[in-house]
């Protein structure tokens, strides 16, 4: 058994004493006697528990900051169709939104309200083709945010617009497109 000296005492002599055995001497030895103890010498070994711990520290709040930002939502902004013209530059590599007109990508005229893969003599992809989708306003602003994300298997190389102002702009864009 380990033996602990508290003050003098023994830990075997505090144990025995609380534990009800206290009409038993402790056992002590001449080297935990209190007359012959010397002044304790630094104990490298790990601390032992104790039945008061010491107090835990109570979790820390993150800062405002920190906290994830609530999900911004089509419904939430207001888009501006002139700044969607712009944002739509960078769509004008692959698409047109006029009538008839295919390029690399389906022409996006009446988009808006569109079934996914409709548009006769275009090459559409599988994913496409099959999805089901009909082009919201709300399935836009989630599919122009990450396009391969939203439909596994386009062929639409694009990235994304990842910035929801800009999202809702070009919407608000191809809306006036019909």
């Amino acid at each position: 058994m380990r033996v602990l000296t508290l003050s003098g005492l023994t830990f075997a002599a505090l144990f025995t004493a609380a534990c009800g055995g206290a009409d038993k001497p402790a056992e002590t030895t001449a080297a935990q006697s209190p007359a012959v103890e010397a002044p304790a010498a630094p104990v490298a070994e790990a601390p032992v528990p104790t039945a008061e711990a010491a107090p835990v520290a109570a979790p820390v709040a993150a800062p405002a900051a920190a906290a994830p930002a609530a999900a911004v939502t089509y419904a939430s902004l207001t888009g501006d169709a002139a700044k969607g013209e712009k944002v739509f530059a960078q769509c004008k590599a692959c698409h047109v939104a006029e009538a008839g007109k295919n390029r690399v990508g389906p022409s996006l005229w009446a988009l808006v309200g569109r079934t996914a893969g409709m548009i006769p003599g275009f090459n559409y992809s599988k994913a496409n083709k099959a999805s089901g989708v009909i082009w919201s306003e709300d399935v836009l602003f989630t599919y122009l945010e990450a396009p391969a994300k939203f439909m596994p298997g386009t062929r639409m190389a694009f990235g994304g617009l990842k910035n929801a102002q800009d999202r809702a702009d070009v919407i608000a864009y191809l809306k006036t497109k019909a």
